[in-house]
């Protein structure tokens, strides 16, 4: 049986976009340095060979980073960054379990952040890792 979902309460964000409640998964910002998304991976987060689909692994890497980003300028973890390159490497199976995705910043200036990400099933497996190139959106763009 998986694990439960953090509860509710300062440091998770939860139901925050439309991919978030659909996918399931929670994002963890009470590490200022790292970003993290939890998942408990249940039968509708599988492919057809009974692993985890590896868009929804992508998912979990690619928000980890932003919320990384994010967390380098807004202790809320909210503001927003946009993907600008991401490699993806699959090293092992994801199957049904807690999966973390954990964002660590490698790199960069004032205008791009490389961020590492690595998957992690709750026994210890790696299950993916990704390096990408983030960039903050600008506030004029905001509005």
């Amino acid at each position: 049986m998986p694990s439960q979902q953090p509860k509710e309460n300062a440091g998770f964000i939860h139901d925050e976009t439309g991919t978030q409640r659909l996918v399931g998964y929670v994002v963890d910002v009470r590490d200022p340095a790292h970003g993290r998304c939890y998942l408990d991976v249940t039968d509708d987060h599988l492919n057809r060979h009974g692993a985890l689909h590896g868009g929804i692994a992508v998912t979990l890497l690619d928000n980890a980073s932003g919320t990384t980003g994010s967390l380098t300028v807004d202790p809320s973890g909210k503001a927003p960054f946009l993907t600008v390159s991401m490699n993806t490497q699959f090293i092992g199976s994801g199957r049904p379990g807690r999966m973390t995705a954990t964002g660590t910043v490698t790199g960069g200036g004032r205008s791009l952040l490389f961020i590492a990400a690595e998957l992690v099933h709750e026994d210890g497996t790696l299950v993916a890792t990704s390096n990408g190139v983030f960039k903050r959106v600008p506030q004029e763009k905001l509005k």
